[in-house]
């Protein structure tokens, strides 16, 4: 498989050739899964290390020649093939492989091939862990936001302030979505600023009661320029989540965050920064969240307002007959240019139908329906 997750089973075989005849004691197969961490701090050799997996088996080789002292025999020209399988523990044991600067979490099959006085042969095969997160729990779909201002000065004289208010919908995302982000940039200073948002992966490595912390901006979008007293907004601007690890919240030695910035870059000074925490999942958002949560706040409101919504809008007489309609629909002038700035090439773009009519109208009739007053509408924006 491409990857496993909590509770599946990790099955396969072993496949062993000899040269020559060959006692074997005993076939063992290892299930490992570890978070390691290791670095140097000068002389000091930092180092942490958690197990998530550890599982054992014996192979059985009952079909070959057993010696008195319980090791068998495998001579040479045979394939031999031995099935192993094992069950990962369950959800919220295991933590998702990653591979990072300073450390890792890895799983993989150890087999071992045990010798009397001979060292034992070993074969080493990874395989993926990938744990589930689902953006769809309420904390994942919840809004997320802040506001963030900041004085300038030039030599110690102040320059007025910028501030930033921004908002996303959500938490939670997986690679691909986009990330919508209605945000509202104001500039006092006599500077000229330029709001920015960024997606960020904060690494945390932890050995020895030691924290090492890396920061690498993954992708980023930027507005346009603000000058002294005027302001700016985002409207739904998106940012676009790249191809990336999911998050990885549950391990004590390795943490791999992410988080959304929004800044301002003001010339001559440090920037303003807002930064939006959110969570990288596996199962992608299905959309049905946020709407209905927003039908059921208006469900109250819809049904005072319906009635006399409806009592504005609908006609107090019977539409008009198609046979009143005129079918004369030529146009007085031929010939009318569509673009202003028409330069005279070789394919003009023009209104010329003066022999246009419309098609022969479909038969009418006229249906009489009952309106009830009950009825729940939705009121028009």
């Amino acid at each position: 498989k491409t990857f496993y997750c909590s509770g599946d089973k990790v099955a396969g075989k072993i496949l062993v050739e000899v040269s020559e005849v060959t006692r074997v004691m005993a076939m063992r197969v290892l299930g490992v899964g570890c978070a390691k961490v290791e670095y140097a701090k000068g002389k000091q050799r930092c180092r942490e290390e958690i197990n998530y997996l550890k599982y054992e088996e014996v192979v059985h080789l009952d079909d070959h020649l057993a010696y008195t002292d319980g090791s068998f025999v495998l001579r040479p020209g045979n394939k031999y093939e031995y099935s192993f399988g094992f069950e990962l523990p369950r959800q919220g044991q295991l933590v998702s492989s990653y591979k990072g600067k300073l450390g890792y979490v890895q799983y993989f099959v150890k087999a071992l091939l045990e010798r009397p006085s001979q060292p034992a042969l070993e074969c080493k095969k990874h395989f993926e862990v990938e744990e589930p997160i689902d953006v769809n729990t309420p904390d994942l779909l919840s809004p997320n936001g802040g506001m963030k201002e900041k004085k300038v000065s030039c030599m110690f004289i102040p320059d007025g302030q910028v501030s930033l208010n921004a908002k996303i919908d959500r938490r939670g995302f997986c690679e691909g979505e986009d990330i919508c982000i209605n945000a509202k940039f104001e500039n006092t200073c006599s500077r000229i600023v330029v709001p920015k948002a960024a997606i960020v992966a904060k690494q945390t490595y932890q050995a020895n009661g030691r924290t090492k912390v890396f920061r690498q901006k993954l992708s980023a979008v930027r507005g346009n320029h603000i000058i002294s007293g005027m302001c700016d907004a985002w409207q739904g601007k998106t940012i676009r989540v790249p191809k990336i690890k999911p998050s990885i919240l549950g391990c004590n030695i390795i943490r791999v965050e992410y988080v959304l910035m929004i800044y301002m870059h003001i010339p001559g000074s440090d920037k303003l920064v807002l930064e939006l925490p959110l969570v990288i999942g596996t199962v992608p958002y299905n959309g049905f969240g946020s709407r209905t949560n927003s039908m059921s706040s208006q469900d109250g409101s819809v049904s005072t307002s319906s009635a006399s919504w409806v009592s504005l809008r609908m006609p107090s007489s019977a539409p008009p007959s198609y046979c009143d309609v005129t079918r004369d629909c030529s146009l007085e002038q031929p010939l009318t240019p569509l673009l202003d700035d028409y330069d005279g090439g070789d394919s003009p773009i023009f209104m010329n139908a003066p022999q246009f009519q419309f098609p022969p109208l479909p038969a009418y009739s006229e249906v009489e329906e009952e309106y009830n007053c009950n009825a729940r509408m939705l009121p028009v924006c």
